[in-house]
Formats: C-alpha cells, sequence, structure tokens
C-alpha cells in the first residue's frame, strides 16, 4: 500500500476521480503540450547524462539489445492471437499499439525507483525510443501484405481465387469483435507505405527528434551539462510529471465509456496481455542478468501500450482499422492499470526474483 502513495500516482488518481464525477477540472492543451514536451526533453537530458558517465558496457548493450528483440516479439505474438477474434486490420493495429511503448508510463516508472532508492540506467531512455517503431513498421507491413492479397484476391479470373463477400468484408476491417466497424471510409484501402518512409517518419516525429536529440546533447555536455540543467530538468521533474498524471488521469475518465462497448475478449486481452509482456521481459532480462532497475524498466515497457504515436500513424496507414479499439484499450484500460498496479507489482516481482 505504500508504494501506492507516491504524489505522481496519487495525482492520476485524482484526475480520474475528477474525470468520472464529471468535475469542470481541465488542464489546457497548450499546458498539456509544454509539458509533455518538457517531460521528454528532461528525460533525454538524464539518459544523454548516465550515457556519458557509464559509456557504452556489455550491460548497457545487453539491456538496449533486450528492448529491441521485445519490440518485435511483443507485436508478432500479439498480432497472431488477436487475428483469432479480430479482422486482420484490426488485429494489426492493436497489436502494434500494445508492441510499442508509452513514455509517460516509463517517466512515471524511472520516478518512482528513484523514490524507493532503486538504480537504473540512464540510457534506458534510448531504450525506450528504440522499442516505439519497430511494432508500428510490423503492422503496416502486415497491412500492405493483406492489401496486396485482397487485391490479387479480387482480380483473379478464376472463381476458385475469389473471396465470398463476408470474408473480404471482415477482411478489410468490417464489423468484428470489439468494435462496430472500421475506422475510416468502409471498404477504402490506406496507402501502400515503405518501410523506409516508415522509418524516416519515425524517427523524425517530433518526440523521437526531442528525445534523441536531448540524449545526445547530454551525452556531449556530459557532468557540466548536468549542472547547469539541474534546476530545470532534475528539480522541477517531479511537479511537471505530477501535472501531466493529473491531465492524463482527466483523459482517461473521458475513454471509459469506450471501454464498456469492448468486447470481453478485448477486455481481457488488455489487462492479460500486458502482464504476459512483462513476464517475458522479466523471464530474458533475469537470463541476461540485467541490472535491478533496468529490469524493472524493460518490464514495464514490455507492458505499456501507446496511445500518442502508435494512434498517429495507424489513423492513416492503416485506415481499415477501427481507432475506437485500440485507443480505447490502451488509454481507457491498460494505461492506468500500469500506473496505478502494474509499476509497484513489476518493481516487487523484480526484487523478490533477483534477491534485492
Amino acid at each position: 500500500m505504500q508504494s501506492l502513495l507516491d504524489p505522481a500516482i496519487l495525482f492520476f488518481a485524482l484526475g480520474v476521480f475528477a474525470g468520472l464525477v464529471r468535475s469542470n477540472l481541465e488542464m489546457p492543451a497548450a499546458i498539456s503540450k509544454f509539458l509533455s514536451i518538457y517531460l521528454l526533453m528532461a528525460l533525454g537530458l538524464k539518459g544523454g547524462f548516465a550515457l556519458a558517465a557509464s559509456g557504452l558496457t556489455p550491460s548497457v548493450a545487453s539491456s538496449l539489445g533486450l528492448a529491441v528483440l521485445l519490440a518485435v516479439v511483443v507485436p508478432l505474438v500479439g498480432y497472431a492471437l488477436l487475428r483469432r477474434v479480430l479482422s486482420g486490420f484490426n488485429a494489426a493495429a492493436v497489436a502494434a499499439t500494445y508492441g510499442s511503448v508509452s513514455a509517460v508510463t516509463f517517466v512515471t516508472a524511472t520516478q518512482y525507483l528513484e523514490s524507493q532508492h532503486i538504480a537504473y540506467g540512464g540510457y534506458m531512455a534510448a531504450a525506450m525510443a528504440l522499442m516505439e517503431s519497430p511494432a508500428i513498421i510490423l503492422a503496416v507491413m502486415l497491412a500492405n501484405a493483406m492489401r496486396q492479397r485482397q487485391s490479387v484476391a479480387v482480380t483473379a479470373p478464376s472463381p476458385l481465387l475469389r473471396v465470398p463477400p463476408v470474408v473480404a468484408m471482415a477482411s478489410a476491417g468490417g464489423p468484428a469483435l470489439g468494435g462496430a466497424s472500421a475506422g475510416g471510409a468502409p471498404g477504402k484501402p490506406g496507402p501502400h507505405l515503405s518501410v523506409g518512409k516508415i522509418l524516416h517518419e519515425s524517427f523524425t516525429d517530433g518526440t523521437q527528434l526531442l528525445l534523441l536529440g536531448a540524449m545526445v546533447i547530454g551525452m556531449v555536455t556530459g557532468d557540466a551539462g548536468k549542472a547547469a540543467m539541474q534546476p530545470f530538468s532534475g528539480d522541477l521533474f517531479k511537479g511537471m510529471l505530477c501535472l501531466f498524471l493529473l491531465d492524463m488521469g482527466l483523459s482517461t475518465a473521458r475513454n471509459l465509456p469506450a471501454v464498456r462497448k469492448q468486447s470481453p475478449w478485448l477486455l481481457a486481452y488488455a489487462v492479460l496481455g500486458p502482464l504476459t509482456h512483462a513476464s517475458l521481459a522479466l523471464a530474458l532480462a533475469w537470463l541476461l542478468q540485467v541490472p535491478t532497475g533496468d529490469a524493472v524498466l524493460l518490464m514495464v515497457l514490455a507492458a505499456s501500450a501507446s496511445y500518442i504515436a502508435v494512434p498517429a500513424v495507424v489513423r492513416y496507414a492503416i485506415p481499415e482499422a477501427n481507432p475506437s479499439l485500440y485507443v480505447s484499450l490502451s488509454l481507457g484500460v491498460t494505461f492506468p492499470l500500469n500506473i496505478l498496479v502494474g509499476i509497484p507489482l513489476y518493481t516487487q516481482v523484480v526484487q523478490r526474483v533477483w534477491g534485492g
């Protein structure tokens, strides 16, 4: 219980409560944007300062390599499971959401570890950046493959190769478990995007660019930069995070009505999927003997779901998918689950397994 009495977590709970009782409390959009920019900048600087102090050691390399492995395995496994209950496009979109990561969940976890006096590598901010794009790339590649198969099926001269209307509608993102209808225009195929274009958009995205750029600045400036930026990126960090989580609590409450409309199967995935992903990260981290703090953050990253980066790309790249599926599940179920229960739980599990 004591682990839940962290100001950041309590401010998130306050935001949820305010939203549920329909309070007029709200955060201006401009302030919300400023807070997200600040947190990413501060996180990148912290990671850069840590890398400048430690260098690229075998421990750093193993943690980063494990992060990339999880970023590939989680969405592929998720897609294979979700394909049993969703259309192909919806399964790809939800798998991308749960295969990518939540920066806010990660930032909250780092602050929680600091409050518990558990050391972690600042370079884990780089792990978060590396884990954001693979799931998006895989989802778009799966969507491109599905469109090609549909195109062949529709244009093939032989009746044996034609897809029955019901199957075609389901494959195109029609009514399926967990959603009323697909997002975008019904039956309208999305753009065929190349991997190069996806990579370019991923790494030039504002959040990624700011995070990686701040990390490079931290590495270059080292201890001198850390001392100069401490009042801004260190002393103010906790308060800014509390304000941002208050806003996220309000957003979570607004998404709860959409959650009630989802299939029980998808709700189960939104709860059990992250726990399974975190367990996979735990097993791999134990095999590689990753440090305690890094292992907790790997579990948090594997269990988190994107509600900003992935929806922004998927709405355009996979318009056949239903946005109410992946947005409501990630923000209405998985995000609060990780903030309120997941982070303390993952920390306790790692401490017990590692003997700390």
